[in-house]
């Protein structure tokens, strides 16, 4: 719970300073104005007192106890200081300083020295270059920020002491209500995680909102962000997302997998909510932090505009919300109060004459119509609106037992109604779309809430194939498994693959053409050459051994021309397949959260629109389904215009299959299988070709399981 950190009963403050311009002054002013009530201990060198507060010249001179240090000094002196806090008792120490890993290696140098120190000593540390810790529910302001919120439910994680306090600020001047505010600077003991941890355990906090940069721990992440947003929303602004991975991909997937894709698979995996905006993430969490989650995504719109209301309906669509009509029993109800001109569909229209009487009884019966799970008030200030009159209403007829959300839409005319709502825990927002997203942010975690035990299935395979397999490249410190080989791993796993055979010659490529019966495919077999249609280095349905022959010089003859340096092991002839829906399944493997897996369909939809889903591996049925729902074509495997449907089932095996085998292998770092050929149901998918690379430890030995 970090009970010291957050919780304390006596701070010092190393580094206190007379002078309003100085960290040191901030923090001591801070705690005194922000009215904490335990013991504030300033340590100066030079004061005696700081705002009636009694001065130290050390630690040694306060007889009492520490449980938290705010470290202010010159980077030179923050170890001495930490120890001096140690010394006191302290449980905890924030690092205000900056000038530590973000200024160089001399800087990197000294955090290593005092995150050893701080494991030795038992100790929790924040920072260092950070700007502390707020707790309003403890009117305690350990930081150096000029704005105090209002205290609230929603509880703040970032990793910019800059953008701190533009929240801060942000929630004061809006009074908009905060719990936890904490800067973790530089992350050098304490990072996102263990305070996710903490902060899913405190009952002050409703709502967590974070903005990262990068995350220390993917594995840890993964398993505590899931365990928190099982308990309580949380919300993150990912930074840095322009940028993919900086490694060299030599696979589909792993060029279309940059690191913002890993972020965005890991948070949906975790039921973390990504905002893309400073914006959003704080519609999102007035929202989360105020209103009841929706039983479902069904949404109706209450307006007295026809124009915001077809925006929100618009908005809705889009996004996947329900608007379904009021059913007959609501209807008839609506009936008796509103005038023959109002739209009784949803959106509801109250007419533009409508006062917050109207609005009211409209809501209150909608809020009992079975067709609706939230609803959103929109609101022009017309002369007989009351926006004032109404938001009071408002609050007064809201039942909470579903999301209400509003958009009183104008500037003056709806100033004090905007303020009263805010005051009052319903959310506004300037338009209907940015309610809307919030609304569709909050079914969206519902639904995750709901979702059904993971059961991942456990297929049998033959680990001790594919054990030897790995373990031949391992000797022969190859990373590129050639196509032959890759086809015998995922014939281990119960991938069906055309019968073939490796040829070294013209003449046995004949005999191997002949043995497996025409047509063939003829490809280039080298551990130097990946991508092999780009030289030239595959031909298809040879139907003859002339054909077959001439092929063979073909592929040789190109080979040597584009990849002069290329060690050829010969030509793969195999066996010409039926034709089908082509899709490509992947594999490859983040840094930070591990086995990410792919799917796309083939061709143009791959290499031009780049229309692919990712998801962390292991999957499950229902997610390996979901990830075909999830790209674009997903309409055209359904059998659009007239086709028929393929086998989906089939696809979504193969994904588990290769979920599978990336869970058993952490030494595949890479897998394509492009295309994989799926026809009608009824028919068997297959692999018609294959690419695997691998990125084995230097010691690792087969498992023979």
């Amino acid at each position: 719970m970090l009970k010291e950190l957050l919780y304390p009963k006596s701070i010092a403050i190393i580094g206190a300073s007379q002078n309003p311009g100085k960290v040191g002054y901030g923090l001591v002013a801070n705690l005194v104005q922000g009215g904490f009530k335990g013991h504030i201990v300033p340590v100066s060198l030079t004061a005696t007192k700081i705002l009636e507060q009694k001065c130290y010249k050390t630690l040694v001179e306060y007889k009492g106890k520490i449980d938290l240090g705010l470290v202010a000094v010159p980077v030179k002196a923050v170890k001495e200081a930490v120890e001096s806090c140690v010394d006191a008792g302290a449980k905890a120490v924030i690092v205000i300083t900056a000038g530590f890993k973000e200024v160089g290696a001399e800087g990197l140098k000294l955090e290593r020295e005092l995150v050893e120190y701080a494991k030795a000593s038992d100790l929790r540390l924040l920072g260092p270059n950070c700007i502390g810790v707020l707790n309003t529910h403890h009117q305690m302001n350990a930081t150096f920020a000029p704005a105090m919120p209002p205290p609230g439910r929603i509880s703040v994680i970032s990793q910019s002491g800059a953008l701190c306090v533009a929240i801060l600020d942000w929630a004061a001047t809006e009074k908009i209500g905060m719990g936890k505010v904490i800067s973790l600077g530089n992350k050098a003991e304490l990072n996102e995680v263990d305070f996710l941890e903490a902060l899913a355990e405190d009952k002050e906090t409703a709502v967590i909102v974070g903005y990262l940069e990068n995350i220390v721990d993917g594995a840890r992440f993964l398993q505590v962000a899931e365990q928190t947003a099982g308990q309580k929303p949380v919300l993150i602004l990912k930074a840095g997302t322009t940028k993919a991975g900086a490694k060299a991909a030599s696979s589909h997937t792993g060029s279309l997998a940059g690191a913002d894709v890993a972020y965005t698979a890991a948070f949906k995996h975790s039921g973390v909510i990504r905002a893309e905006s400073f914006e959003r993430l704080f519609d999102y969490a007035l929202a989360f932090g105020t209103q009841p989650l929706p039983a479902g995504n069904r949404v109706t719109i209450i307006t007295n505009a026809g124009g915001p209301g077809i925006m929100a309906a618009d908005a809705s669509e889009a996004n996947g919300l329900e608007l379904l009509p009021p059913t007959d029993a609501a209807r008839a109800k609506l009936k008796e109060f509103l005038p023959t001109t109002a739209a009784f569909g949803n959106p509801i229209d109250v007419i533009g004459d409508a006062d917050p009487a109207r609005y009211i009884k409209a809501l209150e019966v909608l809020q009992d119509d079975p067709n609706t799970d939230a609803i959103l008030v929109l609101v022009t200030p017309q002369n007989m609106t009351a926006p004032l009159e109404l938001a009071q209403a408002l609050e007064k007829a809201h039942k909470k037992k579903k999301p209400l959300l509003t958009a009183f839409m104008g500037g003056s005319a709806i100033a004090g109604a905007k303020e009263y709502l805010t005051s009052v825990g319903i959310p506004n927002y300037p338009s209907p779309e940015r309610a809307v997203l919030s609304l569709k942010a909050m079914c969206d975690y519902a639904a995750w809430r709901k979702r059904p035990t993971r059961v991942v299935l456990r297929f049998p395979v033959n680990r001790r194939r594919v054990d030897r397999l790995i373990a031949r490249y391992v000797r022969m410190q190859n990373k590129q498994v050639s196509e032959v080989e890759a086809k015998e791993i995922l014939a281990a796993y119960g991938f069906r693959t055309l019968p073939g055979s490796l040829a070294t010659d013209r003449e046995e490529s004949v005999e191997v053409a002949e043995r497996i019966g025409y047509p063939v495919v003829m490809k280039v077999v080298s551990p130097s050459i990946i991508h092999k249609s780009d030289l030239g280095g595959v031909l298809i349905n040879l139907g003859s051994a002339d054909q077959v022959r001439d092929a063979y010089d073909l592929i040789v003859t190109r080979s040597k021309r584009f990849a002069p340096k290329a060690v050829l092991r010969g030509v793969y002839v195999e066996k010409m397949g039926r034709r089908g829906r082509e899709v490509i399944l992947g594999l490859t493997r983040d840094p930070q959260f591990g086995p990410m897996l792919m799917f796309g369909l083939g061709g143009i939809f791959v290499e031009v629109l780049k229309d692919v889903a990712f998801h962390l591996a292991p999957v499950t049925a229902d997610e390996a389904m979901q990830m075909l729902k999830l790209t674009r074509s997903y309409s055209l495997l359904m059998g659009a215009r007239g086709q028929k449907p393929v086998d989906l089932a089939a696809i979504a095996n193969a994904i588990q299959r290769i979920s599978q085998l990336a869970t058993d292998y952490p030494q595949i770092a890479e897998l394509d299988i492009n295309p994989f050929i799926v026809g009608e149901v009824g028919t068997e998918a297959y692999a018609a070709d294959a690419r695997i690379t691998l990125n084995f430890p230097e010691n690792f030995e087969p498992s023979h399981e």
